[in-house]
């Protein structure tokens, strides 16, 4: 047999004959490769994985910092509410002559927080006029709803209407500026 007719045969056997083909191929060293494939196959999905756990912890760090954030925030805008507060009364005092009180009273029907709860409001009065006033760092129109909603519990609960409902802010959303004035309430606000 010519070296043309074995290769043609050869040729012929592997493309017709699987078995041929596999034993062929394992012998030119096809199983080792593909052994090592697979290998790096492993590797590759456990890269995966320890990436996507990686990943997952990083999310959780991240989520957890801006929680601390968070809380740091809300607690800097409880003392900075308290600290203007406290600096509000004394001007209010002091150099205006009024007398700064904070109300409180249980609103057994929940009508301020929709669930009976204790209710608070800052008031400022002067020859014997209740102003309320809310203190706040940051005014949704929410806020100013609810403020409202003290108003009308205070009235009910003092028979007394205030002569003016004011909210103190550095900062209002748009929606909130728009409730005060559809409810009657004074915004004080840097924005």
């Amino acid at each position: 047999m010519e070296l043309a007719e074995l290769k043609s045969r050869i040729l012929k056997l592997l493309k017709e004959d699987e078995e041929f083909r596999y034993a062929v191929a394992g012998l030119i060293g096809l199983d080792e490769i593909l052994k090592k494939l697979d290998r790096h196959e492993e590797e590759l999905v456990k890269l995966r994985e320890d990436m996507n756990k990686l990943r997952e912890d990083m999310m959780r760090g991240f989520e957890l910092l801006n929680r601390h954030i968070s809380a740091l925030g809300a607690r800097w805008g409880l003392m900075a509410e308290e600290a203007f507060r406290e600096g509000l009364r004394g001007v209010l005092e002091k150099e205006l002559g009024f007398k700064v009180e904070r109300w409180r009273a249980y609103d057994e029907k929940g009508k301020v927080f929709g669930y009976p709860s204790e209710v608070e409001v800052d008031i400022a009065i002067k020859d014997g006029k209740p102003i309320l006033i809310e203190v706040s760092s940051h005014v949704r129109a929410s806020d100013v709803y609810q403020f409202k909603r003290k108003a009308e519990l205070y009235v009910e609960k003092t028979g007394e209407k205030p002569e003016r409902l004011i909210v103190v802010t550095p900062y209002a959303e748009e929606e909130a500026i728009e409730a005060s004035k559809k409810l009657g309430v004074e915004m004080y606000t840097k924005i």
